[in-house]
C-alpha cells in the first residue's frame, strides 16, 4: 500500500526552507522572491543533496500560478480603471507593444526565431504583478499615494493589453497544434463561456456570503474550475485561462471579497509557483546563457524602464515618474508562462529559456531594491519615525 507521507514531508520540507530562504533575503534587503527561486535551485535535479518531486511540485505551482492569475484578473476593474486611471489607459498599453516589438525585433536579429522572438519580446514587455504588489505594500515602501496607485494600474493594464496580445501571437503564429482556425474557435467559445461565468459565480457567491467556510470553498473551485475548462476543453494555455476567469468576473462586491478570501491560498501555492522556477534553472546552461542574460537585462531597462519614464514624463503624469519607471521594470509570472510556452513549442532553446528565468530572478532584485533607494515621502517618514 501506498502511503503519501514522502509527498506530505516534501511538501512541508520545502515551505520550511522557502519561509527560511525568504526571511534571509529580506535580511538583505532583497525580494522573498529571490529566496523562493534559490530554494528551488538548491531542491533541483540539477543540484547535489535533496531532490524534489518535480511532477507533484509542478501540480502545485500550476495550481499557485491559477489562483495568482485568477486573482490579478478579479482585481482588474474597467470601470474603475476608465474612471480613477484614465490618463494611464493609453500609456501603458503603448509601452507594452511599443517595448514588445522592439525587444521582438532585437532578439529576431540575434537570430531567434519569429515566433520566438514575438513571445520573449512580449514577455519583457510585461512586468511582475506580484512584484508591484508587494512594492507597492512593503512596509519598507518608498512609494507615495500617487506613485503607488499608477504603478498598479500600470501593471494591471499590462496584464490586460499582455493577455490579449499572447491569445492573438498564439492564433498567429500556429502555436497551438490545432491550427489557427480551431485555436481562434476556442478561444471565442471560452470567452463566451468566462462571460457566463460572470453571470453565475457572483450569484451563487452572494447566496453564500453568510457561510464563511462554503464561500471560500466556491471561490477557490470557481477559479480552478474556469481556467481548467479552458485549458482542457478549449486548449487555452492554463495561466491565460485563469486571468481571463477572473477578469470576467471582477466587478461585484462578491468577486472582490473572494478575491480576499482567498488570498493566503494564493499566497502559500504562489511560494511553491516560484520554487518550481527555480527547479527549472540548470547551473549547467548558465555559462552558455549568460550573453542572452545580458541581452534581456538590457532590452528589460530599454523597453521597460526607460520607455516607461519617457512615456510618464509626456503623459506629464504627477507621479515620481522615475520611481514609477523602476518599480515596473522587472519581469515575473507571466514572462515564465511565455518563455515555457515557447520551449514547448520548439521556438527557442535550453540555453535561452535558462536565461529568461535567470532574468527573472536579477530584474525582480534590482526592481525591488531599486525603487527603495528613492527618499520615504513626508506622511511615510513620520510615522516610522521613533
Amino acid at each position: 500500500m501506498e502511503t503519501t507521507a514522502p509527498a506530505v514531508f516534501q511538501l512541508g520540507f520545502i515551505l520550511a526552507l522557502a519561509a527560511l530562504a525568504g526571511w534571509a533575503a529580506r535580511r538583505v534587503s532583497l525580494p522573498a522572491v529571490i529566496g523562493y527561486l534559490a530554494v528551488g535551485i538548491l531542491v533541483s535535479e540539477f543540484t547535489p543533496g535533496y531532490v524534489a518531486d518535480r511532477h507533484q511540485l509542478e501540480v502545485l505551482a500550476d495550481v499557485g500560478v491559477v489562483l495568482l492569475l485568477f486573482e490579478v484578473g478579479i482585481e482588474i476593474d474597467p470601470l474603475s480603471l476608465h474612471r480613477d486611471r484614465g490618463h494611464l489607459l493609453l500609456l501603458a498599453p503603448t509601452q507594452l507593444v511599443t517595448g514588445a516589438l522592439v525587444a521582438g525585433a532585437m532578439l529576431y536579429a540575434l537570430g531567434v526565431s519569429v515566433a520566438g522572438a514575438a513571445l520573449l519580446g512580449l514577455s519583457i514587455a510585461m512586468s511582475s504583478s506580484v512584484v508591484v504588489v508587494n512594492i507597492t505594500r512593503s512596509r519598507r515602501r518608498t512609494t507615495d499615494p500617487a506613485t503607488e496607485e499608477d504603478m498598479l494600474g500600470w501593471s494591471v493594464l499590462q496584464d490586460l493589453a499582455g493577455v490579449l496580445c499572447a491569445a492573438l501571437l498564439l492564433v498567429v503564429l500556429g502555436i497551438d497544434q490545432r491550427g489557427p482556425a480551431a485555436a481562434a474557435l476556442g478561444l471565442v467559445a471560452f470567452v463566451a463561456i468566462a462571460i457566463a461565468a460572470a453571470w453565475a459565480i457572483p450569484r451563487a457567491l452572494r447566496r453564500l456570503r453568510d457561510e464563511h467556510d462554503l464561500f471560500l470553498l466556491a471561490s477557490l473551485a470557481s477559479g480552478l474550475v474556469v481556467a481548467g475548462i479552458g485549458a482542457t476543453i478549449f486548449g487555452i494555455p492554463l495561466a491565460l485561462a485563469a486571468f481571463i476567469g477572473g477578469l470576467a468576473i471582477s466587478e461585484g462586491r462578491d468577486a472582490q471579497e473572494a478575491r480576499e478570501r482567498f488570498l493566503p491560498f494564493r499566497d502559500v501555492f504562489a511560494v511553491l509557483f516560484f520554487v518550481a522556477i527555480g527547479t527549472l534553472i540548470d547551473p549547467a546552461h548558465l555559462g552558455g546563457a549568460l550573453p542572452w542574460i545580458a541581452v534581456i537585462v538590457a532590452l528589460v531597462i530599454a523597453t521597460k524602464l526607460a520607455l516607461v519614464y519617457v512615456l510618464a514624463l509626456v503623459g506629464r503624469l504627477a507621479v515620481r515618474r522615475l520611481q514609477l519607471a523602476v518599480g515596473l521594470g522587472q519581469i515575473g509570472e507571466f514572462s515564465f508562462v511565455l518563455a515555457s510556452l515557447a520551449l514547448g513549442a520548439g521556438v527557442i532553446g535550453r540555453e535561452l529559456y535558462t536565461a529568461v528565468l535567470a532574468s527573472v530572478a536579477i530584474t525582480i532584485a534590482m526592481s525591488t531594491v531599486g525603487a527603495r533607494l528613492f527618499p520615504k515621502p513626508r506622511a511615510l517618514a513620520a510615522q516610522s519615525a521613533p
